[in-house]
């Protein structure tokens, strides 16, 4: 599982060969039941996650009591919430293991410590989340001026795997529409291409 984390570093970094397995063994790799809080809307976060394996939903529930799903973090992943800008640090969101999950677990607290280690770690870390950053941008953009139909196709092509990996309910509530929007959509697109393939 590590083999991913190497990957980042070779190419984020001109860490030695060395100086990457030591931060390897310094790493701490945890394994998450299915069904597993790691964090829940109101805590305040003390660790942030890489995923080696398996999906972790990202979930509030609003005013009205509706809970809604804002993301699923699956393989090369990173989940960090960023709440410096709130007085009491709580977080505004619950992550929530969807599967068996095999996860970086990173100390918030210890965090400065292996970055004055190991210098080059900051700016790995900082260039994987200006990636993630810009992607949630281009994407959040894409959602805001697209149909519930267009966001289907967007997240067929963009992650077609997790269709299959998340529920009908969560999925829906994720690209902004009902469970039943998202079951006519699916339906119409599957007999649409049932339809070309005649």
């Amino acid at each position: 599982m590590k083999h991913l984390l190497l990957k980042y570093m070779a190419r984020l970094t001109s860490l030695s060969e060395a100086e990457q397995h030591a931060i390897l063994d310094e790493i701490q790799v945890e394994e998450y039941r299915k069904g597993t809080v790691l964090l829940r809307q109101g805590e305040i976060p003390g660790k942030c996650y890489f995923v080696l394996k398996g999906c972790v939903r990202q979930h509030a529930v609003d005013e009205t009591g509706r809970d809604i799903t804002s993301n699923f973090y699956t393989e090369e992943q990173a989940i960090a919430i960023f709440n410096v800008h709130k007085p009491d640090k709580s977080s505004d969101y619950t992550l929530t293991c969807l599967e068996d999950s095999v996860l970086v677990v990173g100390q918030l607290d210890t965090e400065r410590e292996m970055y004055a280690k190991y210098t080059q770690l900051e700016s790995m870390t900082r260039r994987m989340i200006e990636e993630s950053f810009g992607q949630v941008q281009e994407e959040f953009a894409a959602f805001i001026a697209s149909s519930p139909e267009e966001r289907y196709k967007t997240l067929l092509l963009r992650r077609p795997g997790l269709i299959d990996r998340v529920p009908q309910h969560q999925l829906a509530s994720y690209l902004g529409m009902t469970p039943e929007s998202l079951s006519r959509i699916k339906k119409r697109l599957h007999r649409e291409r049932a339809e070309t393939e005649l």
